[in-house]
Order: C-alpha cells, then sequence, then structure tokens
C-alpha cells in the first residue's frame, strides 16, 4: 500500500487464541497480530474513489466480489459494477464462472486464496494482503499437519476460513452451510473426523450429527465473543424479537437462537421468518444486506459487551474492516497486491473443495427434483 494510505491509518493490536497440541491438557495460548483501520472518506471522496474505481475495473477486464462483512461502499460498489456480494465460497465460485480474467476480492486473504484455487489462470487480487483471519492464524499449517499425523485414522475436514496449505492436508472443505450435510455423509459411511478450525461450530455439528468428531480448538474472534448474558438482557427490552445466530458463535448462544445458519441462512431466515424485528449474531456488517433486502425490518446487533466483559471485535472483523475504498483505487492503479498460490499446492487444495463442490451440487440436484428447493450452501 502507498505511505499516503499507511499514514491515513491507525493500526491497532488484536489478540486470538493459538492451540498447543504438544502436550496434553495445554491451554490455548494468547497470541498477538495487528489490523488498520482505514480513515472514513468524505461523501465527495466517496463518490469520486467509486467512479473511479469502476473506471479502473472496465478497463482492467476485472470484476470485484465482496464478502457480506466488509464496508457497504464495497458491497454497494461490487453489485453497481456486475459483481457479487456474497460469502467466500460464492466469491470464489463466481470469479471462476465470470469470463473477466482479474478477480478483485473484497475480504481476508484465505478468500483470495481460495478464488486463486478455484481460478489459477486468473489474476486475484485483494485490497489489503495483510487482512486475514484469527481461525486461519490459528491453525498454521506444520502444527495442523503434525496434528493430522497424529491421527491417521481419521477423515480430515476443514472449514472454509482456513489457508490454502491447510486445505491441501484435508480430504474434505466445508462451509457452514454445508458442514452438517457433509459430516452426516461421512458419518453414514462410518468415518471418524478430525474437524478444524473453529470449535464453536465443530461442537454444533458434533451436536446436531453425532459424529466421532476431534477438535482443533480456534476461534473467530467475532463470534466467540458474543455473550449469553447480554443477549438475555436485550432479549427481554425486545420480547418480540427472534434471534439468529451463526454457528462459530458458542453453544450458550446458540441455545438461545430462533435460527442458526451461515451468512446466506441467515439472509434466508430473516427474509423468510415472519417477525419484524431480529437481534443477530454475526459480524455486523452483515446488517448492510440484511437491512437492504428486509427495509421494513429491524435489526438489531447482538452483544459482545457489557457487565461482564470487554469486547475485542466489537462485533465487527478487524481484518475485513481493512478493506477500502482508497485501498482498493491504490492497487487497481498500482497492480499490486496479487494473489499467488504455488502450482502443486493448488492442485492439491483443490480437491477437498471440488469434493465438496460436487458433493453439495448432487444434494441440490436431488432436493430440486423432490421439493423444487435448492439448499443454500453459505459460507462464512
Amino acid at each position: 500500500m502507498p505511505s499516503s494510505q499507511t499514514s491515513a491509518m491507525q493500526t491497532i493490536r488484536v489478540d486470538y487464541e493459538l492451540p498447543d497440541f504438544s502436550r496434553t491438557g495445554a491451554a490455548n495460548s494468547v497470541q498477538h497480530a495487528w489490523a488498520r483501520v482505514p480513515q472514513e472518506p468524505t461523501q465527495a471522496e466517496r463518490s469520486a474513489l467509486m467512479e473511479r474505481i469502476a473506471g479502473q475495473l472496465k478497463q482492467k477486464n476485472a470484476v470485484l466480489v465482496a464478502h457480506y462483512y466488509v464496508h457497504p461502499d464495497l458491497q454497494d460498489l461490487a453489485e453497481r459494477t456486475g459483481g457479487l456480494v456474497s460469502d467466500s465460497l460464492e466469491m470464489a465460485r463466481f470469479g471462476r464462472d465470470h469470463a473477466a480474467q482479474t478477480l478483485v476480492v473484497a475480504g481476508v486473504r484465505f478468500m483470495g486464496e481460495t478464488a486463486k484455487i478455484l481460478s489459477p489462470h486468473k489474476t486475484i487480487i485483494v485490497p489489503e494482503l495483510e487482512a486475514t483471519c484469527s481461525l486461519d492464524l490459528g491453525c498454521p499449517t506444520d502444527a495442523f499437519s503434525a496434528f493430522c499425523d497424529q491421527h491417521p485414522d481419521r477423515t480430515v475436514v476443514v472449514y472454509a476460513n482456513t489457508s490454502a496449505a491447510v486445505k491441501a492436508r484435508a480430504d474434505w472443505m466445508v462451509t457452514s452451510g454445508c458442514a452438517l450435510d457433509v459430516v452426516n455423509h461421512l458419518k453414514d459411511q462410518g468415518k471418524k473426523i478430525l474437524w478444524a478450525p473453529d470449535r464453536h461450530l465443530g461442537a454444533y455439528i458434533q451436536r446436531e450429527t453425532g459424529a466421532d468428531m476431534l477438535m482443533w480448538n480456534g476461534t473467530c474472534i467475532v463470534h466467540d465473543e458474543f455473550k449469553a448474558f447480554e443477549l438475555e438482557a436485550l432479549k427481554a427490552e425486545h420480547p418480540g424479537a427472534k434471534i439468529l445466530a451463526h454457528p462459530e458463535s458458542p453453544s450458550a448462544i446458540l441455545a438461545l437462537a430462533d435460527a442458526i445458519g451461515s451468512t446466506s441462512g441467515i439472509l434466508k431466515a430473516a427474509r423468510d421468518m415472519a417477525a419484524t424485528t431480529f437481534i443477530v449474531a454475526t459480524d455486523n456488517g452483515l446488517m448492510h444486506k440484511l437491512r437492504t433486502l428486509n427495509p421494513g425490518k429491524t435489526f438489531i446487533e447482538a452483544p459482545t459487551a457489557g457487565n461482564s466483559a470487554t469486547c475485542k471485535s466489537c462485533a465487527h472483523c478487524p481484518w475485513m474492516a481493512m478493506n477500502s475504498l482508497q485501498g482498493l483505487a491504490a492497487v487497481l492503479e498500482s497492480g499490486g497486491n496479487t494473489i499467488e498460490v504455488d502450482a502443486a499446492l493448488v492442485e492439491r487444495a483443490r480437491l477437498p473443495i471440488d469434493r465438496m463442490l460436487a458433493f453439495t451440487a448432487q444434494n441440490a440436484r436431488a432436493a430440486q427434483a423432490g421439493s423444487g428447493i435448492v439448499p443454500n450452501i453459505g459460507a462464512a
């Protein structure tokens, strides 16, 4: 990033957990990463940046895909310029199928890597190469590979929120929207599962399926901070509200939820449920799309802080927040921040992704034939 952009940002420290399986009973250690907070542009600057970026995208035969958790400006710009706002897998799949030869991924690094794995012949650009994820950071390749080597009898299933190298070590990759179906399928085959990296999502899947699952001990710093005590208090203030929760949240939050789902699942529940007020336990970046699609409904952020907590993320991923119009304009002009994944790693990492895609496509065809409904595959 040019120095003028860097100087306009505040750098903050972000704590995350790193599991330690080298010693029996060892607790997670707290590690430190960093994120930069972009300066909000003025309205005049915002309009000028959007026009500038739209022209650059057209000139470079590029398409912009944005995650539900990034700034509303980037979400709106992606849709306005013929791109997509979605979850990480749909972003990569859209980019693979789109005619554009350059895919600009507004999200975090593993999303750019997934896009490169599915489209190795295309140029993949991200506004911020340093934008990462606590689940990715908390599942380093060498430690995870050693953990897998200790349990060779287990089928390795990893969540989308992992590096290309971790995906390359897996048998299956899943999203939060298809994980239940995949794990049920493996359970029916008599498979024992090694799950990584999110322990809350893994525990939810284990409760729902009864599968034999050995867990990596990672967490998302956003979802891990939702607090049941404060959520119950907020619900008491809005007794008619329905609670929508992402399954990366702790079990105490999920126990209070009226609907549990991926980002796509939460959007569907908000659309289909009769309630007009919702309390939402996921990254507050999703609020933009929820409110845009449901103008007659009210959406309230689930609490991450209160009498018993001091929030780290305050319901918004600090690395998603690094994505900005200024950063996007700068990398489009400079041609920097390209995502590169070793060709041999691409070949291996694509196997668990393709396995999931084939499985979900088959399930979708079966559901469509039986009921006319195609289930969401939504991811993180």
